[in-house]
């Protein structure tokens, strides 16, 4: 399964918009399968963006997370990543010059694009 950047933000702004700071309990995004979403969610644990489970068994279709919270780092992508605006312009950017990025460059560009419109160096 390739991992979907879009999914990524997606489930980081949801869990963040959550007023309780917990993950809500059934992460579902239209468009996406229960298993794209477990998929993610797990990469998220890994890279450290979110606290939780690992919840994978040999039943499981693909490699599982469940997310109880986001970490600092996932909090930090969540606000480079909010405004629909720098992520639209962020992904063109990665789309011009190529096509695939890691989420470290890609949350560089999208810190980088939000210092721009600060006028920040």
């Amino acid at each position: 399964m390739k991992r979907d950047l879009e999914l990524i933000r997606k489930i980081v702004l949801a869990i963040e918009d959550d007023p309780s700071g917990f993950a809500p309990g059934d992460l579902k995004f239209e468009g996406y399968t229960d298993e794209q979403v477990g998929y993610h969610a797990y990469l998220l644990l890994d890279a450290g963006f979110a606290k939780g489970e690992d919840i994978s068994s040999m039943d499981s279709d693909a490699p599982e997370g469940f997310i109880s919270s986001l970490t600092w780092a996932g909090h930090e992508f969540a606000d480079a990543a909010r405004d629909e605006t720098r992520w639209r312009k962020a992904l063109g950017v990665v789309q011009e010059k190529g096509g695939t990025v890691t989420i470290g460059v890609l949350t560089q560009l999208l810190v980088t694009l939000m210092k721009s419109a600060l006028g920040l160096p």
